[in-house]
């Protein structure tokens, strides 16, 4: 399995914009779809974004669309979120997951690792 660790969560005023980092180690990191989810306070895990492990294809949640972009960089075992024109409702704690040699899904038990998380809290 893949470990993978977040970074770039904070506070962050409305309209503004982070970018979370999941740095990956382990086995082969480009040979896994990757995604991203995030969980908020007395709510369900839920899909962001994910990038397929070969090809570049994306796909996003309808919420996000045209705000956040998912990346990867194979060179350096890392997937990037880049959030833009943030709102209170993105604030949660977001996961980065790794599926093996698949297609992105929107399902959270179709993904074989997890990293810890990190907090986005975005301020009106």
């Amino acid at each position: 399995q893949v470990q993978l660790v977040e970074s770039g969560g904070g506070l962050v005023q409305a309209g503004g914009s982070l970018r979370l980092s999941c740095a990956a180690s382990g086995r082969t990191f480009s040979s896994y779809a990757m995604g991203w989810f995030r969980q908020a306070p007395g709510k369900e895990r839920e899909f962001v974004a994910g990038i397929t492990w070969i090809g570049g294809g994306t796909n996003y949640a309808d919420s996000v669309k045209g705000r956040f972009t998912i990346s990867r960089d194979n060179a350096k075992n890392t997937v990037y979120l880049q959030m833009n024109n943030l709102k209170p409702e993105d604030t949660a704690v977001y996961y980065c997951a790794a599926r093996w040699r698949s297609y992105v899904s929107t399902k959270i038990h179709e993904y074989d690792s997890w990293g810890q998380g990190t907090q986005v809290t975005v301020s009106s």
